[in-house]
């Protein structure tokens, strides 16, 4: 995303909820002296953003049901093998062709690791909105299934990369052995970030997204085995 469009989702989020300035600062790009934390945790290896001269780090919690911009602001649904037969059942397609047809899209797109090396992924993704084209592609789109108590019609049978946010996953290929990286999705859209002197507070969220992360990393993988997407790393 441009620096534009983050300012954009910091400012309407500002309406809704307290912003810290030093955090929009940060999501902005104005704070030169960050450094890359680097934690394992289980199979993941997670990068948390760490100020040096504030001597914080930005940690992260979800304040779902108050907030709901994930769903609300969504930018693309990947999906796995594994969704696209759970997904397609549960609205009623006999077979997954079908479903495939009538409910997805296929886009590629590129992530960038804090090193700043770009991975390009080809997916299919679910419709976030029924008449969705390749040109909507990580653009900002409620997502048809949300429903208005801010909760997922579709859980919990819903897309696994849903259950990632706010985080960004890749791989690494470190002497043969598959490495499973993960750091934040810094979009401007969630309020849960805030800053702590370590990382006690975010010890919860690490050890449950660290099995989140790897399994979904696990089942994407099948995926491309399968013929259902693609991935390459710059």
């Amino acid at each position: 995303m441009s620096q534009k469009e983050i300012q954009e989702s910091l400012d309407l989020l500002q309406k809704d909820w307290d912003v810290d300035p030093v955090l929009y600062d940060f999501m902005l790009g104005k704070i030169p002296s960050v450094s890359d934390h680097i934690v394992s945790v289980g199979s993941v290896i997670f990068h948390i953003p760490y100020l040096t001269e504030l001597k914080k780090f930005i940690l992260w919690k979800c304040y779902w049901p108050d907030c709901h911009n994930c769903c609300d602001r969504q930018g693309r649904l990947p999906l796995t093998f594994d969704d696209l037969v759970t997904i397609g059942s549960g609205l009623k397609y006999q077979k997954t062709s079908d479903f495939v047809k009538k409910e997805t899209i296929t886009t590629t797109w590129q992530d960038a690791a804090p090193d700043g090396r770009m991975t390009t992924m080809t997916a299919i993704n679910l419709k976030r909105k029924e008449d969705e084209t390749e040109s909507d592609d990580g653009t900002h789109i409620s997502c048809r299934f949300l429903d208005n108590d801010g909760g997922c019609s579709m859980h919990p049978s819903r897309p696994g990369v849903c259950y990632l946010y706010p985080f960004s996953t890749w791989l690494e290929n470190d002497a043969g052995r598959v490495r499973v990286h993960a750091s934040y999705q810094l979009t401007g859209d969630c309020p849960g970030f805030y800053l702590a002197e370590d990382l006690g507070p975010m010890k919860k969220e690490l050890d449950e997204y660290s099995e989140i992360i790897y399994n979904y990393n696990m089942k994407s993988s099948r995926t491309i085995r399968q013929g259902f997407g693609s991935t390459s790393f710059g």
